[in-house]
């Protein structure tokens, strides 16, 4: 694999189709079990409807593409239109998306349409927000591994949607060295020498750290929980020290909506936060028969 694959990548925000097939048909057995018995019980097999999918508040819409595989899933004959494309900012009471098909097969699809729609769209909002609230600065905002299981690709496609960036997506994909890892090593000078082809990171939770994980010059240092003015002199030392050679900086812990701008400003190069994934208000949004 391409290690660090997805750590701050530019890339245009996309979705594994096979992730996203996966996801689709775990969601819709857990949902569905053996069957709508309600719809099959009374509604006629023959009877077709139009739907809409409905906006009941501003937000920044993602998920769209999520929400026809479901349809698509539960019966190809049912007509997904989309009226939004992921990345637009939907006024309350927008349409979202038409459908046209079989009553049973659009009730059926309902719920697991609207629970993965509201919440990627909650991701994207949520994180467009801590993006704006930073203004111009060249602050990257990204996301953490404080995702929901299984959903860990979705939220983090959201994440990109709404304007921010991605931090590793899963632990084979770059090193990180944490608290926990140096606890059990005993120190820094336990740490054995990195395989090619991976960044590492390491974790930092005060000065005298951050001076020692500088001088083993990784690809980016963690400081973690660490005051905005100790923040501020490990930026100016890593820009007094290093010339040729740039240590990017990433600031966790504590940080949020309130306080963003405030780190923003240090002239940290990351920000991870944890509640753009794991503290996340779903999207009001309705499926409407017309």
């Amino acid at each position: 694999m391409a290690y660090a694959k997805y750590f701050l990548s530019e890339e245009k925000p996309r979705i594994n189709p096979s992730t996203l097939k996966k996801v689709v048909k775990a969601a819709l057995l857990e949902d569905t079990g053996k069957g709508d018995i309600t719809s099959e019980f009374s509604i006629p097999k023959s009877r077709k409807i139009e739907a809409r999918l409905i906006a009941k508040e501003d937000f920044v819409a993602c998920g769209i593409d999520v929400a026809r595989e479901v349809f698509k899933k539960v019966d190809s004959g049912v007509k997904f239109i989309p009226q939004v494309k992921d990345g637009a900012k939907v006024r309350n009471n927008a349409v979202l998306a038409r459908m046209y098909g079989s009553a049973k097969s659009i009730l059926k699809a309902e719920r697991v349409a609207l629970n993965l729609l509201s919440l990627l769209s909650g991701v994207a909002t949520k994180t467009n927000k801590f993006v704006k609230k930073i203004g111009g600065r060249k602050t990257k905002i990204t996301d953490t591994r404080k995702t929901i299981a299984g959903l860990r690709e979705l939220q983090k496609y959201a994440v990109r949607v709404g304007g921010g960036f991605n931090h590793r997506i899963s632990l084979d994909e770059m090193i990180l060295i944490k608290d926990n890892h140096l606890k059990i090593l005993g120190s820094f000078a336990q740490l054995p020498a990195v395989p090619k082809g991976y960044k590492i990171e390491i974790e930092a939770q005060d000065l005298k750290e951050f001076r020692h994980a500088l001088s083993l010059k990784p690809d980016v240092i963690m400081l973690d929980n660490m005051p905005i003015k100790d923040i501020k002199e490990a930026v100016n030392l890593r820009n007094k020290i290093l010339s040729s050679r740039r240590i990017l900086l990433e600031a966790s812990g504590g940080i949020g909506i309130n306080n963003i701008s405030k780190y923003a400003a240090t002239g940290i190069d990351i920000i991870s936060v944890g509640e753009l994934t794991d503290s996340v208000k779903s999207i009001d949004i309705s499926l409407e028969v017309v």
